[in-house]
């Protein structure tokens, strides 16, 4: 019997896009590094971001700065790093009906809710005075347990945290980091959440239950609780 359901954050809860643009954006060029050389060197600490190893968004831009010989103006990190966490606050703002209709629903059914994140803390710099936060049973941000999707370790602390076994819990994800696949092989039931995707980006993703509304979830798994 399922006992919990888990939530992937961005692209699932919440949506950074509108259509084929971001809500918000910013920009890293006064920095004084080429827009392109900059994404490559962001990319490639995705990991340490994710896990923690960076303890945060200025200290990551500093990293970057120094590995090409240029000295970190402070006051320009700071702006930088509070243009992000305002983008990152952006979708906080704007929340899918339809999801808040669901995870109430869950809640009056009795099922314990969790999230399952990968971010880093000025992605979440939002997540407690959003609407969403008062749901939620319990919360896991890959920074905070030093460990990231799609290794089985974060779905099992998620678990933990909400006293059930993998086999009692359902995960629901856009499907970003592999993270259904890792949710399957930790023993969770995965389903794909699609709503905020574009079909030619959910198309590509095969093997698990797709979502194309939230409320799927309840005719798909749920009816019978």
């Amino acid at each position: 019997m399922i006992k919990a359901v888990f939530f992937d954050l961005y692209e699932t809860l919440i949506t950074e896009w509108n259509g084929n643009q971001k809500k918000a954006v910013y920009s890293t060029d006064e920095l004084g590094l080429d827009p392109k050389v900059f994404k490559i060197e962001w990319d490639s600490r995705r990991e340490l971001r994710m896990n923690g190893t960076f303890p945060d968004h200025p200290s990551v831009l500093r990293d970057i700065l120094n590995s090409h010989d240029l000295s970190p103006d402070l006051d320009l990190i700071e702006k930088v790093h509070q243009q992000r966490v305002w983008a990152k606050t952006v979708p906080f703002q704007e929340m899918h009906p339809e999801v808040i209709e669901l995870l109430a629903t869950l809640k009056e059914k009795g099922m314990k809710l969790g999230l399952i994140s990968n971010c880093a803390p000025e992605e979440v710099f939002s997540w407690n005075t959003s609407k969403l936060a008062d749901y939620f049973d319990a919360v896991v941000f890959s920074y905070e347990v030093k460990v990231a999707k799609p290794s089985s370790e974060i779905y099992h602390i998620a678990c933990k945290k909400l006293g059930v076994t993998p086999e009692e819990a359902i995960f629901i994800g856009d499907g970003g980091a592999n993270e259904l696949v890792g949710a399957t092989e930790a023993g969770l039931k995965a389903y794909h959440a699609t709503w905020f995707l574009p079909e030619k980006i959910s198309s590509k993703i095969i093997g698990y239950p797709k979502l194309k509304t939230p409320s799927d979830l309840l005719i798909m798994e749920l009816a019978r609780y």
